[in-house]
C-alpha cells in the first residue's frame, strides 16, 4: 500500500514539472530534453529538474 502512495505521489510531481516545463520560455528543444529525462528516469530527472531545471513562465507587471 505504501509503495502504491509512493508512487502517486511521483506521478503527481513528475505531471507537475512536464506541465511547468511546457509553460517555461525554454526552446523547444530543450523542453524535449527534460520532458524525456523526466519520462525516463521519473525520481531522478524530477529532482535534477527541480535543482537546475527551467523556471515557469513569470508574469511581468
Amino acid at each position: 500500500m505504501l509503495s502504491m502512495i509512493g508512487g502517486l505521489v511521483v506521478l503527481i510531481l513528475d505531471i507537475w514539472a512536464i506541465v511547468s516545463i511546457l509553460g517555461s520560455g525554454e526552446s523547444t528543444g530543450k523542453k524535449v530534453l527534460w520532458i524525456l529525462l523526466i519520462v525516463i528516469l521519473p525520481i531522478i530527472g524530477f529532482i535534477i529538474w527541480l535543482l537546475v531545471g527551467p523556471k515557469g513562465a513569470k508574469a511581468t507587471i
